[in-house]
């Protein structure tokens, strides 16, 4: 199989997982966002694998996927932050060779997705903001909750020996 073959094979592999485990739902705000079960995770593993490039592409991929199968369109600029958001997750591409990578670039794409999600909050939904709060800090609260507790979450169980055995075994398989 062609290197090529191989690195789109995966990245798809990996997007659907991930658009699986997004229907998982640990929990579920009630005006938007999620926990899942490791969705981002399986978003950053094309960033992992094969690098930025192919994990920013696989990522936008999983973003118009998200959008197709729930879109929330109030302006377009709304939707390239919220849906392009999970391009961020290819950052995880800046770290695949260094030791720890898996978890300094999962943690950094979801610092890149936070990013984008907060500028969606509070320039698109301040409005709900809770009572006595301004936009801005309702937005990285209100963000930091559902996107920092999935990102926590993950990294516990990327702690659990067969599970990072597992991916670095898979990374390899993916690379020969």
């Amino acid at each position: 199989m062609s290197k090529n073959v191989k690195t789109i094979v995966f990245s798809a592999l990996c997007i659907a997982l991930a658009t699986v485990a997004s229907m998982i739902k640990v929990f579920e705000f009630p005006t938007g966002g999620s926990i899942t079960l490791c969705s981002m995770l399986f978003a950053a593993l094309p960033g992992y694998f094969f690098g930025t490039g192919v994990g920013l592409a696989a990522g936008l991929a999983y973003g118009v996927l998200q959008f197709i199968l729930g879109p929330y369109v109030l302006t377009p600029v709304q939707v390239i932050l919220d849906y392009g958001a999970f391009a961020a997750l290819g950052l995880a591409g800046l770290f695949s060779d260094k030791k720890r990578g898996l978890e300094t670039g999962y943690i950094v794409g979801c610092i890149g997705r936070f990013c984008c999600s907060f500028l969606s909050g509070w320039v698109f939904f301040g409005e709900y903001a809770w009572a006595g709060w301004n936009p801005a800090a309702y937005s990285a609260v209100y963000n930091i909750i559902y996107i920092g507790a999935e990102c926590v979450i993950t990294l516990l169980i990327l702690q659990i020996p067969a599970v990072r055995n597992a991916l670095r075994q898979a990374k390899e398989l993916v690379r020969r």
